[in-house]
């Protein structure tokens, strides 16, 4: 069921995997991010987040701001807010992308786990 096709962001649960979907494309701007919280807060109404997995499909995003790179960790800790199951970020085609989000991330203690792809993830 798609939630969300925006130009910034797509989400959608996938009932059969027991899955909630969310695409970054590019990166989520400000006057984009009360949209893609709302968005976030429909997805977890429209499945049981405790019995779903957040798929945050980070292909196609892209290097930040150096002042949002600053932020990105707390920002992604958001996710772990809404009491999914598991977490699990796609990694960004970017390097940049990925390093950003590593050093956001790595102070913190994100309970997510990273995978190349889609597949690679359904394959674990």
């Amino acid at each position: 069921m798609i939630i969300a096709d925006k130009p910034k962001f797509k989400m959608a649960v996938l009932e059969d995997r027991k899955e909630a979907h969310v695409q970054v494309i590019g990166f989520v701007t400000e006057d984009v991010v009360e949209d893609y919280i709302q968005s976030l807060q429909l997805v977890g109404k429209n499945c049981t987040p405790s019995q779903y997995t957040l798929v945050i499909d980070a292909t196609l995003q892209s290097p930040v701001p150096r002042k949002v790179a600053a932020e990105l960790g707390d920002t992604m800790m958001i996710y772990t807010t809404f009491g999914y199951r598991d977490i699990v970020i796609i990694r960004p085609k970017s390097k940049i992308a990925m390093v950003q989000i590593r050093n956001g991330l790595e102070p913190k203690n994100f309970p997510g786990e990273f995978y190349d792809t889609v597949e690679g993830f359904r394959r674990r």
